[in-house]
């Protein structure tokens, strides 16, 4: 594996196996896992985790302190804010109505993004669980959780939990994960704001 000296910043860890195209930028503290593949002009901040078998595609921008798992897809169009957990087999979509050949069946479509391709933003720290399926165009707001086995149909509001097929709201969360009004998964977002456990409204 050959990394060019200016995609990648001091403290960087990068197994072996893993490959970084050229033009893709790799902060300080990243660490790349086995099978990692990082397409050309991906950004990705500072002390993140990219697990075994994850790919992130052209153009992806990946804030500080992400934490994602193994074997996640991660499509072009798709940002990812500082302190998000993307847990194992989570795949990202970018095109409403996808097709694999030209408008005039004259070959393969081109894998680059296009006018087509959406783009999806997932807020400072959210967790999306494993298994998850993003759909296109789409907005996950801070600290949001999505629960294991989702299909993620239109946009999670920041600090609401939602889960299923397709994922509806089940209540919402605090910063730290907790469930905000206790076993209530309804309990409306005024109620008992503060967290016992850090402090915060």
């Amino acid at each position: 594996m050959t990394v060019p000296a200016t995609t990648v910043e001091l403290g960087v860890r990068v197994h072996p196996t893993a490959e970084v195209e050229a033009g893709a930028v790799i902060g300080s503290g990243t660490a790349l896992w086995d099978h990692v593949h990082v397409r050309t002009d991906a950004r990705i901040g500072r002390g993140c985790i990219l697990g075994e078998k994850t790919y992130v595609a052209y153009g992806v921008v990946i804030g500080d302190f992400v934490k994602i798992n193994a074997c996640v897809y991660v499509c072009a169009g798709v940002e990812i804010e500082d302190f998000v957990m993307v847990s194992a087999h989570t795949a990202f979509t970018n095109e409403v109505l996808p097709r694999a050949f030209t408008p005039d069946l004259s070959g393969p479509e081109t894998s680059d993004p296009t006018e087509r391709t959406m783009r999806t933003v997932v807020r400072r720290g959210s967790t999306i669980g494993a298994n998850v399926t993003v759909g296109p165009g789409l907005e996950i707001g801070e600290f949001a959780m999505v629960g294991m086995g989702s299909v993620v149909t239109r946009d999670v509001l920041p600090f609401q939990l939602v889960y299923g097929n397709p994922a509806r709201h089940r209540g919402y969360v605090r910063v730290r994960g907790d469930l905000l009004g206790g076993v209530d998964l309804f309990a409306p977002p005024s109620s008992d704001p503060d967290c016992d456990r850090c402090g915060r409204r």
